[in-house]
């Protein structure tokens, strides 16, 4: 694989990745910040690469605060020489200046020790801060076997508060992707100087975020796993892994990944690839893949956090939402924020002039305008300013998506709101009334899978982005995709908050995955914008996915326990869709698509009972008949 095309795929992960090649120096970054590279030592020895850039105008009476990433992919160019096009999360916060610290951290790239997938945090960490909190003491150093992603955080800003000179004593933290898990465990057990996390597309727990959907496994990350599962002997400034990544000779990801049979085959790639052993290992959510959530260790965070997501992030939307609303829940009367806008993963990180999100256009320099009214306040308040909590922001800044205008809450989800019910009648109509004893059928094919996109380009790509609002209308035209929509509606009807499945099922199999997709059927007279990147596409008719979901059915219980499905007998299966705040125009219509199979962005379920479905057999895979009947429904909150 090419290093320019890793360094982009690598880029849809952290977005603020660097490339592995020095990239010409930026005249601004080299003529106003001097650079210094440190191994700054944890509490065990280890020592982490540390890249530290300083305004030239940095003095005792001019003093800086810190503002610091750390990441997993890379901290490059490396060298006190060599400069990067631009620091910071934005064009704007870099005039602004700061001391800005890029961190790699334990186990990657240039730093020392061994790297593990969302190290798990230790869990005397937490209360040993708590406990000196308590007794206005600051906390005392730790053993060096209670190490983690927080310690690591800890003993940095330490470091840096003692070493870097004219440095005000405040610290603020982002990062987008993997870099915003390392924030937000970076906000547990926090040493006293920070006083600002910004985690951005945060990863939250692997079984829910990026690698799984409610334990369905996201085959479309096949391809990462070179990044995720190959150590390193010692520091490096040089991808190790490239070799690594499996050559399919094929520019159809679809038609390959049906090649490829059953999950099993891939382990013929990834023989020595410790991080996909782990996932066949643990199908299920085990001690494993809980002790990696960082959703339960949010306790006791006494410093400002502002959560960022897109709306349209194929990767990490779950760990945004369910970040934001653990703080809220664990942390009363702390700075806690959220904001989401019309992006896919961490598209609010550069301007592309025009905001789109595959063929959907959303309007101009949206970017810009969360980079200078939203996130350059929220540090320059926090780190320069006051830090009273006074920053004239909201609560929840979120962007509308079917109005294109940014709205703003004072809590999320919103108290204005009426939940309704949408039935899915075997009519094919969406509505708010329902309940009869009918039902909707079809045949569930593994050897023939439902696509997830109609762009095949796409699929051999290290992640998916556009599927998210992409077209939907090669799916409602197959017989295995059932279709429920509303008539034409007669006023706007605004969804603002939480989506649940509720659905009532039967399958003659013992295993099935069940895919809801809530869709906006535009009108047939629809005009095309101007920016339409597919000019084969018209928008009369549309079916704008606005959001989806998979539940892997023999989770539908418990996600630790997974049991079958007896044979034609009518079971529930409720999940959770995410968060929306969409409206639906007067003269659309509302659509729900409901399927089984989503290929390859999720796994095939065999469709027959099987212990691990990573290791199962082509004779397992079996096709299908499913209903669902009448009285399922797909519960909404509708603002007022």
């Amino acid at each position: 694989m090419k290093i320019w095309l890793l360094t982009a795929f690598v880029g849809f992960f952290g977005v603020i990745a660097q490339a592995q090649t020095t990239p010409p120096a930026n005249s601004y970054v080299r003529d106003n910040y001097q650079k210094f590279e440190y191994k700054i030592p944890m509490r065990d020895g280890v020592k982490l690469h540390t890249a530290v850039y300083v305004p030239k105008d940095a003095s005792a009476g001019s003093k800086y605060p810190f503002l610091m990433q750390r990441t997993c992919y890379s901290v490059a160019p490396y060298g006190a020489s060599a400069y990067p096009n631009a620091i910071g999360p934005s064009g704007t916060l870099m005039r602004d200046k700061f001391i800005f610290v890029y961190q790699d951290v334990r186990g990657r790239w240039a730093s020392e020790g061994t790297w593990t997938n969302m190290t798990p945090i230790v869990t005397d960490q937490s209360s040993a801060v708590a406990s000196a909190r308590k007794k206005g003491k600051a906390p005392a150093r730790q053993s060096a076997a209670a190490v983690d992603e927080s310690s690591d955080t800890y003993d940095t800003i330490d470091w840096l508060l003692k070493n870097v000179p004219n440095n005000n004593g405040r610290v603020g933290q982002w990062g987008i992707s993997y870099p915003g898990f390392y924030t937000i465990a970076g906000a547990v057990a926090a040493h006293p100087a920070l006083k600002a996390s910004s985690p951005q597309a945060p990863v939250s727990d692997f079984f829910f975020d990026d690698f799984h959907h409610n334990g369905a496994f996201i085959q479309a990350y096949l391809f990462t796993y070179p990044v995720f599962g190959v150590q390193h002997p010692e520091p490096t400034t040089k991808a190790w892994y490239t070799d690594d990544f499996i050559k399919t000779g094929s520019t159809d990801g679809y038609q390959w990944q049906l090649d490829l049979g059953p999950l099993k085959n891939a382990s013929n790639y990834y023989k020595d690839n410790f991080f996909w052993q782990e996932t066949v290992e643990h199908p299920n959510y085990d001690e494993f893949w809980q002790k990696r959530s960082i959703l339960p260790h949010l306790k006791q965070i006494n410093h400002a956090l502002m959560t960022v997501g897109g709306w349209f992030d194929a990767e990490d939307l779950y760990g945004p939402l369910n970040i934001y609303k653990t703080v809220e829940k664990n942390n009363p009367g702390i700075y806690n924020t959220l904001v989401m806008g019309p992006f896919g993963h961490g598209r609010w990180s550069r301007e592309t002039g025009h905001t789109l999100h595959s063929n959907v256009y959303f309007g101009d320099s949206i970017a810009t305008f969360y980079q200078r009214n939203i996130e350059a306040k929220f540090f320059n308040h926090f780190l320069k300013g006051a830090g009273d909590g006074k920053t004239g922001l909201p609560e929840a800044y979120l962007f509308n998506t079917g109005r294109n205008e940014w709205r703003t809450f004072d809590k999320w989800p919103a108290t204005n709101t009426q939940t309704i019910q949408f039935y899915l009648s075997s009519n094919g109509q969406l509505a708010q009334s329902g309940g009869s004893t009918g039902y909707s059928e079809f045949v569930s094919d593994p050897m023939k899978p439902v696509p997830y996109t109609e762009d095949n380009t796409t699929t051999l790509g290290f992640t998916p982005f556009n599927y998210m609002s992409e077209d939907q209308r090669f799916a409602s035209r197959r017989p295995d995709v059932l279709t429920f929509q509303t008539d034409v509606l007669t006023e706007d009807l605004t969804l603002g908050g939480e989506i649940t499945a509720k659905l009532k099922v039967s399958t003659t199999g013992t295993d099935a995955d069940w895919v809801v997709k809530l869709i906006d059927v535009y009108p047939p007279d629809e005009p095309n914008h101007p920016y339409l990147p597919n000019k084969n596409i018209t928008l009369g008719n549309y079916q704008q996915m606005v959001r989806s979901e998979a539940m892997r059915g023999r989770f539908r219980n418990s996600f630790e326990k997974p049991e079958p499905f007896t044979p034609n007998q009518v079971t529930d299966v409720t999940f959770r869709l995410q968060d929306v705040l969409h409206t639906f125009k007067k003269g659309h219509r509302v659509m729900v698509q409901v399927q089984s199979t989503w290929f390859p962005l999720i796994d095939r379920n065999p469709q027959t009972y099987v212990e691990n479905i990573f290791k199962a057999d082509e004779k397992d895979f079996t096709k299908q008949t499913h209903r669902v009947y009448d009285n399922s429904m797909i519960e909404v909150q509708v603002l007022k």
